[in-house]
C-alpha cells in the first residue's frame, strides 16, 4: 500500500488530499467541517476506512520567519488526535507558502475552463494536495 492522506488545517475548514508515494502525486478530497473547534472526527473516521492509508501528514502553519502562532498550535493537538485515533504515523509538513501555489494552480484551471468559482469551496483540499505533493517529492 502506498495511500498517504494529507491535510490543510483549518479553524473552520480542513483541506484533505490523498496522495500515492510511487507517483508522488496528491488529488484533493472534499473539505472536512471544523464545529466548535472539533474537527468532524466522523469523516476522518470514514476517510481512514476508505483509503487505508500507511500514514498522515499534517500541514504545519508557520509564520514566514518559521515561528508558531495559534493556528499552529492547534494544528499540531489536530495532529497528536490522528495519531491517538488512528495508531499510523503522522508526519507534520511545513505548509508556508502552499496557500499561494494552490491559489495559483486554482486560477490555472479556472483558465483552462476546468474548475469553477463554485469550485473554490475546495480550495482548501487543493492546499492539502500541494503540501503533500510537497512533503512526498522531498521525504520520498
Amino acid at each position: 500500500m502506498s495511500c498517504v492522506l494529507g491535510f490543510d488545517y483549518g479553524a473552520r475548514r480542513i483541506g484533505v488530499a490523498s496522495g500515492n508515494r510511487i507517483s508522488q502525486s496528491a488529488r484533493p478530497l472534499p473539505v472536512l467541517r471544523v464545529h466548535a473547534g472539533e474537527p468532524d472526527w466522523t469523516r476522518v473516521d470514514a476517510l481512514l476506512a476508505e483509503w487505508q492509508p500507511e500514514a498522515l501528514i499534517v500541514g504545519l502553519p508557520l509564520t514566514l520567519d518559521g515561528g508558531e502562532q495559534k493556528i499552529t498550535r492547534s494544528a499540531r493537538a489536530f495532529a497528536d488526535a490522528l495519531t491517538q485515533r488512528s495508531g499510523l504515523p503522522v508526519h507534520l509538513a511545513d505548509e508556508r507558502h502552499t496557500s499561494q501555489e494552490a491559489a495559483r494552480r486554482f486560477a490555472s484551471q479556472r483558465a483552462a475552463g476546468a474548475a469553477r468559482r463554485r469550485d473554490a469551496a475546495n480550495l482548501d483540499s487543493l492546499a492539502a494536495a500541494v503540501i503533500l505533493e510537497s512533503w512526498l517529492t522531498q521525504t520520498h
